[in-house]
């Protein structure tokens, strides 16, 4: 029985018509293609009236943590085309690699990417020797702008990269699979059989078949993680944005929209059609792009062709063409097409343009009625049923409400998209009583059909159970093993998980006093404090576990705290957030007033503390009504190189109880300075004056305006029209000048 292999590139349109005319040719009565065994009875879904480009996403549970792989299809791809082609003749289709939990796979998302590394020799001097600048436009150079003999040529390019290369252990566990898939097939002698796999197995699989045994392979079983969930492969739609090279995908074929122009149009013109998206886009951007620009980019482009020795334009004879053109300014990092790889820090804004426009932005759709895991339609009527499936800011009581609530929060831990969390009690001031919360919905579903970006993120979620309660608890136990337990624990009773967030509680009691980082220990602080004040409205019912750790967090908070020293640094944001939460704890539990008192008041007068967290334990003792003279201590600490961060301390834990009471002083302070003084003070003194808010700012300035006798508001006076720091440095400049101008005698004799 015949047997035709035809070894390709995934993601190549060349390829793609090759496929489709071999099998229009055989008429096999097997086609057999590289791609997930377990997806064999989801064939006919696949094949479905879907918008292409989709994806076959499995997903399963190792010890390392949960693991997803993608085996994407759009129009062009050789896999895609020869399932189609081979329906459209009769053929019996299968697909024939192991699934994606086989260790074959370990440490590949993407199932059909070239990996290069292989061959990697090989193919450099290939590209050396015929001129190509990467292994990209070598292949269009060979390949993609047509020529005779396709195959053949195929065939000895495969056979030429793969030569003596030693397969290793997981694609030789691959082949060998594969080869039992074709075995099987033959022996069936019902017809001729069509192999369709990366050109990179073809040689080896020719070799393998004849030893294999001819019955058919089994798939092997798919594992089951430890909330009994077992591996499962869905289609997903997917996007170009994530097909591209550019952006990250390992597909070995960049600029998928172009790609897709030379399937549907040939090369010349997609070429032609290249330019014109382009200058669309650039133009869309604001970018002057005229019709002399697109003359000479045109012209560039048959001439780089024909010098080239390409009987019509590749994607790189068009870029760098359109590069020459519209490129005025020098470039500081290569051009993305001229080497392999993301797009790279710094590149040129009109080149980023260009590699969007090669991109494209066709998204995937799925076909009604296409398999779906179970979680989403769980979630679709969970929506529904707390009315959460429209586009509205909604805001909800969370005494009466804590269902709604609940199903939000599942959704965000989930990473579903349109589901923002805006304003509620955790996201608050502790001081600050708040019980309702607030969120920005933006149509996850119509109709009970998700939005497309909310139906991929679901299916993807959907290995970790079939409805969000569970799903999002399991989500949460993965996070375990690389997130702050404390930021869990605070997502846990969000989305109800009791029995996580009891067991999160007692260990993090028992092991805060271990904590050795301040920023760390303040908020697992903030978080147990917020969730104790709040366990009614939340469903926390151990309040003592959580009193517990909130007393001991606090006490190893101070113990912490009283370690720091340092001399004149950057305030620390973390640091005072962490003062922070140790004011609210010592509001909310004044069993812990005594020790907090005196270890703040021996922090505020010690000169070895750095300046912010001096302001900031200062602060405290004001906020908590004990006698502190913020006036005497601002005097103190009024040297340029002090002032502001011990300010930014200050502000960040007492603002509203001192900002009125200091103006003067500081207003005094700061005219004593020289310019060189306050533009050494300025960006210190900016940063203390961010944690007031604006009106407050403005409030302040109208004062210090009043005080001067000008006219105006304050909103008025803080919209400057040039950075603060830029017009301090010149008036320092100005000085300096005039400094030097009176040292001459010059400025006196102007």
């Amino acid at each position: 029985m015949s047997v035709t292999y035809v070894g390709v590139r995934h993601h190549s349109p060349a390829c793609a018509r090759y496929v489709e005319q071999v099998i229009t040719a055989v008429r096999p009565a097997w086609v057999l293609v590289e791609g997930p065994s377990d997806t064999n009875d989801q064939i006919d879904a696949l094949l479905a009236d879907h918008t292409l480009p989709v994806a076959v996403f499995s997903s399963f549970t190792t010890d390392a943590g949960v693991v997803r792989s993608w085996a994407p299809l759009c129009e062009y791809s050789p896999e895609w085309v020869a399932l189609r082609t081979g329906r459209q003749v009769g053929a019996q289709l299968r697909f024939i690699d192991l699934p994606a939990w086989h260790r074959a796979f370990d440490g590949r998302q993407n199932r059909y990417c070239d990996a290069d590394a292989r061959y990697a020799k090989v193919l450099a001097a290939l590209v050396d020797e015929l001129g190509a600048a990467t292994s990209d436009g070598l292949w269009d150079h060979l390949f993609e702008i047509g020529g005779d003999d396709l195959g053949e040529r195929l065939d000895t390019y495969f056979d030429m990269l793969r030569g003596k290369t030693e397969a290793d252990d997981r694609d030789t566990a691959r082949e060998q699979y594969m080869a039992q898939w074709v075995a099987a097939a033959v022996a069936c002698d019902d017809g001729p059989v069509v192999v369709v796999t990366g050109g990179f197995h073809r040689p080896a699989l020719i070799a393998l078949v004849a030893d294999q045994s001819t019955t058919w392979p089994q798939v092997p079983p798919a594992p089951v993680d430890a909330h009994g969930n077992r591996a499962a492969s869905y289609l997903v739609p997917y996007s170009f944005a994530r097909l591209d090279a550019f952006t990250g995908y390992q597909s070995g074929m960049p600029s998928p929209a172009y790609y897709q122009d030379v399937w549907e149009v040939g090369p010349q013109a997609a070429a032609d059609r290249l330019v014109t998206r382009v200058a669309a886009r650039l133009r869309a951007a604001r970018q002057q792009v005229s019709t002399a620009d697109l003359v000479a980019a045109r012209t560039m482009t048959g001439g780089l062709a024909v010098l080239r020795g390409h009987e019509v334009p590749t994607r790189c004879d068009v870029l760098d063409a359109l590069a020459s053109t519209l490129v005025t300014e020098a470039l500081d990092v290569t051009l993305p097409w001229a080497s392999r790889g993301t797009l790279r820090a710094g590149t040129d804004p009109v080149v980023v343009e260009m590699v969007a426009a090669l991109s494209g932005d066709r998204v995937g759709r799925l076909a009604p009625g296409t398999p779906l895991p179970a979680l989403v339609g769980a979630a679709v009527s969970a929506w529904g049923e707390h009315g959460l499936d429209t586009t509205a800011t909604v805001t909800f009581d969370l005494t009466c409400d804590i269902a709604r609530s609940r199903v939000c929060h599942q959704s965000r831990v989930l990473g579903l998209p349109r589901f923002t969390w805006q304003a509620g009690p955790l996201l608050a001031n502790a001081s600050t009583e708040v019980l309702d919360e607030t969120w920005q919905l933006d149509g996850p579903a119509t109709d009970g059909d998700p939005a497309g970006d909310v139906l991929v993120a679901l299916i993807e979620a959907g290995t970790y159970g079939h409805d969000l309660q569970a799903a999002a608890a399991a989500a949460l136990d993965e996070r375990l093993a690389t997130t702050s337990p404390v930021t869990v624990l605070l997502d846990a009773v969000l989305i109800g998980a009791q029995s996580l967030a009891g067991s999160l509680v007692t260990g993090l009691a028992t092991s805060v006093g271990r904590l050795v980082d301040v920023a760390q220990t303040g908020d697992t602080l903030a978080v147990a404090l917020a969730l104790w004040r709040y366990g009614d409205q939340y469903g926390v019912r151990d309040c003592a576990a959580l009193e517990v750790l909130v007393d001991q967090g606090a006490g190893r908070l101070v113990w912490l705290l009283e370690g720091v020293r340092g001399g004149p640094a950057p305030a620390d944001p973390r640091r005072l957030a962490a003062v922070v939460a140790l004011r609210d704890a010592t509001r909310l539990r004044p069993a812990l007033g005594a020790e907090v008192v005196a270890a703040m008041g021996r922090l505020a007068g010690d000169r070895d503390v750095p300046p912010d967290l001096r302001g900031a334990a200062l602060g405290v003792l004001v906020s908590l009504g004990e006698r502190a003279d913020p006036v005497m201590s601002l005097r103190a600490m009024a040297g340029p190189t002090t002032a502001g961060d011990w300010l930014a301390g200050l502000f960040a834990v007492a603002r509203d109880d001192v900002a009125d009471l200091l103006l003067d002083d500081l207003d005094h302070v700061l005219a004593g300075y020289d310019p060189h003084q306050f533009l050494l003070a300025l960006p210190a003194l900016r940063g203390a004056f961010a944690y007031l808010p604006p009106r407050e700012r403005a409030r302040l300035a109208e004062r210090l305006m009043a005080a001067r006798g000008l006219v105006g508001t304050g909103r008025a006076f803080l919209r400057l029209d040039g950075d603060p720091y830029q017009l301090a440095a010149g008036a320092d400049l100005e000085a300096q000048v005039r400094r030097a101008l009176l040292d001459a005698g010059l400025w006196e004799a102007r």
